[in-house]
């Protein structure tokens, strides 16, 4: 029913059934992992009404933590979710939530694993990822909404563009040239790219 990707690796359909509802798989080695893929086959459909929930825990010594990165669904049957943030703040419980999946263990010091909880969509809908997958999956969004804010002032402003001959002697106005609007615009666009949320700092 649900399969796994990592980058450079074969596709992962092999999981374990904890329960009737609650599904794992464990990924060996997840040292370098930064991303996973998780979907489903097509082969067998969610029952109406139900989705999964899924959630990934990183090896503590306490025992296994899960932490919510989003859900799947017959409507939404595959998602890709950034982990590396979450192994960084390992120590940091705060984000986490979850079902426990079953007996299995991490007995691998680098055995991360996903598990996938069958539940109401209705219960999903209100269910809130971690923090820091959530602000992962809005970067690509919220680059796009800044780049298009930035090229919408270039270009409007651009549109008043003239030349010194052009203007008309104005004492109280102050003008700007548009080169510097363009310098501007440039290093808005590079900061951005270096840092999506550089504008809080």
């Amino acid at each position: 029913m649900f399969g796994l990707i990592v980058s450079g690796r074969l596709v992962q359909t092999e999981f374990h059934q904890v329960s009737e509802t609650q599904f794992l798989f464990n990924i060996p080695e997840a040292d370098k992992i930064n991303h996973v893929v998780i979907f489903m086959t097509g082969q067998t459909p969610f029952p109406d009404d139900l989705g999964g929930a899924v959630y990934f825990s990183w090896p503590r010594p306490e025992g296994p933590v899960w932490t919510l990165l989003g859900h799947i669904s017959n409507s939404k049957p595959s998602a890709i979710f950034k982990i590396s943030s979450l192994k960084a703040s390992s120590e940091d419980d705060s984000g986490s939530t979850g079902p426990h999946f079953g007996a299995m263990s991490q007995q691998q010091s680098h055995l991360a694993q996903i598990g996938v909880s069958v539940e109401p969509l209705t219960q999903l809908a209100q269910q809130t990822p971690a923090p820091k997958v959530a602000a992962a999956q809005a970067v690509p969004a919220f680059s796009e909404f800044s780049t298009k804010m930035a090229e919408n002032l270039f270009n409007y402003t651009s549109s008043f563009a003239q030349t010194q001959a052009q203007m008309t002697p104005q004492p109280e106005e102050l003008f700007v040239p548009l080169s510097t609007l363009k310098k501007w615009y440039e290093n808005f666009q590079r900061r951005l790219q270096h840092n999506p949320f550089f504008w809080k700092s």
